[in-house]
Parts: C-alpha cells; sequence; structure tokens
C-alpha cells in the first residue's frame, strides 16, 4: 500500500491520533512527550504512531499534513497541531473538549 493511503486510513480510522517520536509511556523527545501527556490528561483513549519505527510516515506526513514537525494531533481527521499548540489549547479547556467530543462521537459509531 501507498504510504500516503496508510496514513489517510490510520487518520481515518482514529478519531484521536498522535504521531510522535517513541510512545505515550516512553517518549523519545520533549515536544513528543509534552504532546502526549497533554492528551493523556483529557482521560479519553487515543491512537498514537511512533514515527522513529515507521521512517516512510516521518518523511511522508509532514507533506501530506502540510506541517513540518512532529509531534502532531489529529482529531476526526483534522490536524489540530503540534506540542505549543496542544499544550495553549490545554491551559484553555479548549483540548479537553475536542478530544471528549470526539471521543464520544466514537463511542457512539462503535
Amino acid at each position: 500500500m501507498d504510504i500516503i493511503e496508510t496514513i489517510k486510513e490510520q487518520i481515518a480510522n482514529n478519531a484521536i491520533l498522535l504521531y510522535m517520536k517513541g510512545s505515550p509511556n516512553a517518549p523519545q523527545c520533549g515536544f513528543s512527550a509534552r504532546a502526549a501527556q497533554v492528551v493523556m490528561a483529557c482521560g479519553e483513549k487515543f491512537a498514537y504512531v511512533d514515527i522513529l519505527q515507521n521512517p516512510e510516515i516521518r518523511a511522508n506526513l509532514p507533506k501530506y499534513a502540510n506541517w513540518p514537525t512532529f509531534p502532531q494531533l489529529w482529531v476526526n481527521g483534522e490536524l489540530v497541531g503540534g506540542s505549543d499548540i496542544l499544550v495553549e489549547m490545554f491551559e484553555k479547556g479548549e483540548l479537553q473538549t475536542l478530544i471528549k467530543e470526539a471521543a464520544a462521537k466514537a463511542n457512539a459509531a462503535s
């Protein structure tokens, strides 16, 4: 399967998806650690892709997303942003609302 198709499928099949370096419990960079922490603090299950284990995704997702850096949080098929944006949204209470709504929608559909 073409890597762009794989990326599209991952985004479509996961209401809350974090592309990051490492895993939420073992992040491999500070930005990924902060992003994973604020997403986990929202209290909903989410999927993640370790881009260090997936070099093709690491190389191609920035082009697809038109966003050059990692981590990247995708919610309901839309790019939310990277670490700084997520922390800012969390501090305002916006990230919690977005994640809870996405989880509720995903749970209703399954």
